[in-house]
């Protein structure tokens, strides 16, 4: 394909793909940390082992989390599109259309996909800060709330900004596999004008430009982590 004719299909390709992972990773993030946080607040062995929360809901809570954590970060993320088709088509139906096509609906997917595999990165993020932090803060009389908000989160902050990055960069090739389904994106673009019509040219552009955004992506996301982590 000459380059006057692929230049816009790219741009227009790139911009759905933003589309796409953008408003996933802003759902992935209101859903994913909160599960992340609660996987921890329930764990009677955890930080806030001695906590209300621990203690009223302790196991039973953080095992059923942990089960639909784990089922949900199980499935192949092509295979997991295609179970969602009917929910996906329910959702969008909320919005006034029923579909499960178009960069619209694949939020859906992507976001159901996303939301174990950040959640479970948050947990880890948040059980590595230092203990002692969050007895301090207890013996201070702090709520559960507070410590959340206070300690956890802020001293876990650098890693959640890096585990945010990792789930971003998983993100874009997700993104890349919806368009095996009618997705649109950069993905959709290499299937349709580069594979199905044997355009080595646009298979290789759109692969480039796929490894460039997601080393900017990381690059980005090293630089914000590196920040906090000294700030």
């Amino acid at each position: 394909m000459p380059w006057d004719e692929l230049r816009p299909l790219l741009w227009t390709a790139l911009q759905e793909t933003f589309h796409m992972v953008g408003w996933t990773t802003l759902f992935t993030v209101l859903l994913g940390l909160p599960i992340g946080v609660l996987l921890v607040l329930t764990d009677k062995g955890g930080l806030l082992r001695d906590s209300r929360i621990a203690n009223a809901f302790g196991l039973p809570v953080n095992k059923i989390l942990g089960f639909v954590v784990n089922v949900g970060r199980s499935f192949p993320f092509l295979i997991l599109m295609i179970v969602l088709i009917p929910f996906t088509r329910w959702v969008m139906g909320l919005f006034g259309t029923a579909t499960s096509i178009g960069t619209d609906a694949m939020i859906v997917p992507l976001t159901v996909g996303a939301v174990p595999f950040f959640a479970r990165l948050a947990e880890t993020a948040i059980r590595e800060v230092d203990r002692g932090l969050v007895e301090a803060a207890q013996a201070m009389g702090a709520s559960v709330t507070t410590i959340v908000r206070k300690v956890l989160v802020r001293e876990a902050l650098p890693s959640l900004v890096a585990a945010l990055t990792t789930t971003v960069i998983a993100l874009i090739g997700y993104s890349a596999m919806a368009g095996v389904i009618g997705g649109g994106g950069l993905g959709d673009l290499a299937v349709r004008y580069g594979y199905r019509s044997f355009d080595n040219r646009t298979m290789l552009v759109t692969v480039l430009v796929l490894v460039v955004v997601v080393q900017a992506v990381q690059l980005v996301g090293d630089f914000l982590s590196r920040r906090l982590s000294h700030r």
